[in-house]
């Protein structure tokens, strides 16, 4: 199982890359958790699929071209760590930005029950049971 859930996670970067935020929607649980970390702009936990959705939407308006994708997928059982970059150009500076940080996707069977974002790779492995 662990191995389609990395596939499961790869196939929704894959169109982050190209800027689908629709993509992987199909994969959360009705109630799963969206959690920013602090240091991440609009911090916080974010409940269910349209909580997640509303997150969304207030994160996509800030841009003008938004894409996220990973640059390495880790297999930890029940969770897919992802070190991911961003890159996107600002709506109101029209700036080119790019910002490396971490996913830690947690799966209950097929279905995703959290994801939750690091600034730190140590921070997203111990999250997912896992070390350096």
């Amino acid at each position: 199982m662990s191995k389609e859930r990395v596939e499961a996670v790869r196939g929704v970067y894959a169109e982050w890359g190209k800027g689908n935020f629709q993509a992987g929607v199909d994969l959360y649980d009705p109630l799963a958790l969206l959690v920013q970390g602090s240091g991440f702009p609009e911090s916080g936990t974010y409940i269910g699929i349209e909580g997640i959705a509303e997150y969304m939407r207030t994160f996509l308006e800030a841009w003008t071209k938004v894409t996220i994708e990973a640059d390495e997928l880790l297999d930890a059982g029940d969770s897919v760590v992802a070190s991911v970059i961003q890159r996107g150009i600002g709506q109101g500076s029209g700036a080119s930005t790019e910002f490396r940080y971490f996913h830690v996707w947690s799966f209950r069977g097929p279905r995703v029950i959290r994801l939750e974002n690091f600034r730190e790779r140590a921070e997203a492995l111990q999250a997912a049971g896992l070390s350096e």
